[in-house]
């Protein structure tokens, strides 16, 4: 039996998986997660979702905006009451916002504003001065309150590198325990990222956290490189939606931190897959089959020298060190086009039937005519096939001998 943590990683190139110590995750799915064009989660959808997320083992769950409207106040308060994590409510710089996160019972306000010179001016129509004097009086105000607070510098990889520290002293200074560097229109690259990272650790003694949007496909790649460069927290979200194209994805960093750097998160990764399943149905936006961990090809094969290799061993061509069981899934041989004669053998026995050599060629032969012309091969077509290439079942053979 597969061990569902602590599967050796393989030797060879790529052996060192001591670059981090340890990982904490912060689940935005309720909050950027829903800003998914088109995407509305009901206060059931939430509920349900958070549930699911704290019986995992989730750090955090980000459940919402409070001061957005009467139902994301009470859904976050029930969240808050119900759920056995850390619950962190959304607030910009502004007294109600963060009085509304303060009295919804979020054991944690995260508290945002703009600090690129383009959203200073263009988005909030202020100043540099404007966007200090109230970052560091609503650290204040949450501190005050007794909260974890959480800033963020907004679009900081956009920002110039002298205010954002300037800044992130400041909101040291006024008490913050956490400092959210966020990739707010996903232009980062995970070096570059790496050395955000390392500048900021140089100018606060608060803990860090990394938010990366996917524009150009490397959210997860800055989360990690964010966690390499000693980030202690990595914002993610399920199936990675959230605004464009979405964040870095749950199962993606989560995996990659248990399976390639052996680290314990802590997180039922067994239910990972029901995860993605579910916030796939409340979400409405389809899991494409390819999407790493999750997707419906992800330890899917068709090629016949991969699916002999893994007839034999699963390692020969899956990772080894991510196993379908370990993220709650199922290997699958699928039948089509490019499969190969170890795969209809297989598929044949598991129907029930004892095909010769010959006939396991000859069922593939047809197999692969039929996936040729772009025909999904069931299990009941290749019964069919099977039948009328006169392939016998195993019970007749016990009955003729």
């Amino acid at each position: 039996m597969t061990p569902v943590r602590g599967v050796e990683f393989f030797k060879g190139t790529l052996d060192s998986t001591n670059e981090i110590d340890d990982a904490r995750i912060f689940d935005t799915t309720l909050r950027d997660g829903e800003q998914s064009p088109r995407t509305s989660f009901s206060y059931e959808d939430k509920r349900e979702i958070a549930a699911l997320l704290d019986d995992m083992g989730t750090h955090v769950i980000e459940a919402g905006f409070p001061v957005n409207s009467d139902a994301e106040f009470e859904a976050v308060q029930d969240i808050a009451e119900s759920t056995d994590t850390t619950v962190a409510g959304l607030a910009r710089v502004v007294e109600k916002d963060i009085e509304a996160a303060l009295d919804s019972g979020a054991e944690m306000v995260h508290t945002f504003v703009s600090t690129s010179d383009v959203q200073i001016e263009d988005s909030m129509h202020a100043t540099r001065e404007d966007v200090l004097e109230r970052a560091v009086k609503s650290v204040e105000q949450i501190v005050d309150a007794g909260a974890t607070c959480m800033f963020s510098p907004m679009d900081a990889t956009r920002t110039d590198e002298q205010f954002l520290i300037e800044v992130i002293e400041a909101v040291t200074e006024a008490g913050t325990d956490w400092i959210n560097i966020p990739d707010t229109t996903g232009v980062a690259a995970p070096r570059r990222m790496y050395d955000l990272i390392e500048t900021v650790r140089a100018h606060t003694d608060a803990r860090i956290d990394v938010h990366a949007h996917d524009d150009f496909g490397m959210a997860t790649a800055n989360a990690i490189a964010g966690f390499e460069a000693g980030a202690d927290q990595a914002q993610v979200s399920v199936n990675s939606i959230g605004e464009r194209a979405g964040n870095a994805a749950y199962e993606e960093v989560v995996m990659a931190l248990e399976s390639l750097y052996q680290v314990d998160t802590g997180i039922d990764t067994t239910r990972i897959t029901e995860l993605s399943r579910v916030v796939e149905e409340k979400s409405d936006v389809p899991t494409p089959a390819n999407k790493p961990v999750v997707g419906r090809n992800a330890f899917s094969h068709e090629s016949g020298i991969h699916a002999a290799g893994v007839i034999e061993n699963s390692d020969t061509f899956e990772p080894g060190v991510m196993t379908p069981e370990m993220v709650g899934a199922e290997r699958q041989l699928v039948l089509g086009k490019h499969t190969g004669t170890n795969s209809v053998r297989k598929r044949l026995a598991e129907a029930g039937f004892d095909p010769s050599e010959e006939q396991v060629k000859a069922v593939t032969r047809r197999v692969k005519d039929y996936g040729a012309e772009k025909n999904r091969v069931t299990v009941e077509e290749l019964r069919r096939f099977a039948r009328e290439i006169g392939v016998p079942r195993e019970e007749e053979d016990e009955i003729h001998a």
